[in-house]
């Protein structure tokens, strides 16, 4: 078990000379769509983290399970700390989220507040009675690169997400998540203009409008009116605001 977990934690570029895990680079968003239904996006800067990653890490009780691909990789990695279910980089602020171990925690749904820990790159979810994981689950997962999950349940995405799935015992490995952009020609043409295709979780994809358009389908060019769009929603507030208190003066002064 020992070898496997050290085989499965070395990098896909290690293990198999000349190819690369895709990596998103610094492209974001917000709302996000699955694969097929490509949503258009601005590019935004990606949120740190919350109370709820704090919350996600304690779901389960006691430290990271000795024999977690989490434990494993956190102890492996230079400049990381251990706290709860969680191994954390510390060299950043704030600091971000690399590991989550929810093995053996009797889940039968994923938790909530999984959906904020998209920073991880190591997810352990084995030894849970889970019937069901939507592709959904994992929207905006895309430093996600090594996914462990109970026999029975299949990898997000589907096994062409994947450079490569494996089977140990009762626990099926997706390592190396692949970049969905490259993967269908179709998904790329389905942007409009001015945006190009960007990956978004295992075999989900957004449409990201290129700089300097926005809105609508990046139809149009230049940054934000954000002057003009105050300066108009200050008139209206202010209007609105005399107008309610010349109504209700006029009721006042009404015997």
């Amino acid at each position: 078990m020992a070898a496997f977990l050290v085989l499965l934690l070395m990098p896909w570029s290690a293990r198999h000379p000349g190819s690369e895990v895709p990596t998103s680079g610094d492209e974001g968003g917000s709302p996000r769509e699955p694969r097929g239904s490509v949503n258009v996006r601005s590019r935004e800067i990606g949120e740190g983290p919350t109370w709820r990653l704090q919350k996600v890490c304690s779901h389960c009780p006691g430290p990271l399970q000795n024999d977690s691909i989490v434990a494993q990789y956190c102890t492996s990695q230079v400049g990381t700390k251990s706290e709860g279910r969680c191994c954390w980089e510390q060299d950043t602020h704030p600091e971000r989220l690399l590991g989550l171990d929810l093995s053996n925690c009797s889940l039968d749904n994923l938790p909530p507040e999984l959906t904020e820990a998209t920073t991880t790159i190591v997810l352990d979810l084995t030894k849970n009675p889970l019937t069901l994981l939507p592709n959904s689950s994992f929207l905006g997962f895309t430093r996600l690169q090594i996914l462990a999950l109970p026999l029975s349940l299949k990898c997000p995405g589907g096994h062409s997400a994947w450079e490569e799935v494996t089977t140990n015992g009762t626990s099926r490995f997706c390592q190396g998540q692949r970049n969905s952009c490259n993967n269908s020609e179709e998904l790329a043409w389905l942007c409009p203009e001015n945006a190009a295709c960007a990956p978004d979780g295992p075999g989900l994809v957004q449409c990201l409008c290129n700089s300097p358009f926005h809105g609508y389908r990046c139809l149009r060019e230049g940054t934000f009116p954000m002057l003009l769009f105050c300066g108009i929603l200050g008139a209206v507030t202010v209007s609105m605001s005399l107008l309610l208190w010349g109504t209700q003066r006029r009721k006042a002064k009404t015997p």
